[in-house]
């Protein structure tokens, strides 16, 4: 118990200086930081390969995921992004590409939700891979998130549905750290995009 105690409380401060240093970016840093991660993140097999993704729309400082939904929406590649419910679960609707940016709509926290039909919560289940948020991973493939918990539920709908789709974040280049502080209910991911490249795990 009080090793878990310390891995948690280790989070928040992590946290806090993973986002200072995203907060001192330049507008065009993290536009050529947006431009590299759709380039590698489209010759990724697992996006390349799959009919759906789950994905999200980047707000603020966090890395960009315009181009590559542009990019998968393109290949003829169905796109889900979440609706943030009010108990913090997330809900799904299809992504209708950037000729409609109307079909995105500003909400809650800050976010872009698409306002298309609801597919449930368990749409997720039907995603060849799941594009995750993060603000860090280490060499283990642990990912350390925003800590609001969405995505845990994500993860843990995607395992009691037995589906095992390819977990993929999202980062910039210095968030692949030594170590991530890691909790009972976190799980590695499968690869890391950085505009430096791509990173598989093979503990994933």
């Amino acid at each position: 118990m009080a090793s878990e105690t310390s891995e948690s409380s280790e989070k928040p401060l992590l946290r806090s200086r993973l986002l200072a240093a995203r907060a001192a970016l330049s507008a065009e840093s993290r536009a050529d930081a947006a431009d590299s991660l759709a380039r590698h993140g489209v010759e990724l097999a697992e996006l390349a390969e799959a009919s759906t993704v789950a994905a999200y729309v980047s707000v603020g400082r966090e890395p960009g995921t315009r181009a590559l939904l542009d990019a998968l929406h393109a290949r003829g590649v169905r796109v889900l992004l979440p609706v943030l419910l009010p108990d913090n679960d997330l809900d799904w609707a299809s992504y209708e590409g950037p000729e409609h940016p109307e079909r995105l709509a500003k909400a809650g926290r800050g976010l872009l939700e698409p306002v298309g039909p609801r597919l449930g919560p368990e749409a997720v289940c039907a995603a060849d891979a799941v594009l995750l948020p993060g603000l860090a991973v280490d060499g283990r493939g642990m990912r350390l998130g925003r800590g609001g918990g969405s995505y845990d539920r994500v993860l843990a709908r995607l395992a009691r549905a037995g589906k095992d789709p390819a977990l993929v974040v999202l980062l910039y280049a210095d968030e692949v750290v030594a170590r991530v502080p890691e909790e009972p209910h976190d799980h590695p991911v499968h690869a890391v995009v950085t505009p430096a490249g791509v990173t598989r795990f093979r503990t994933a």
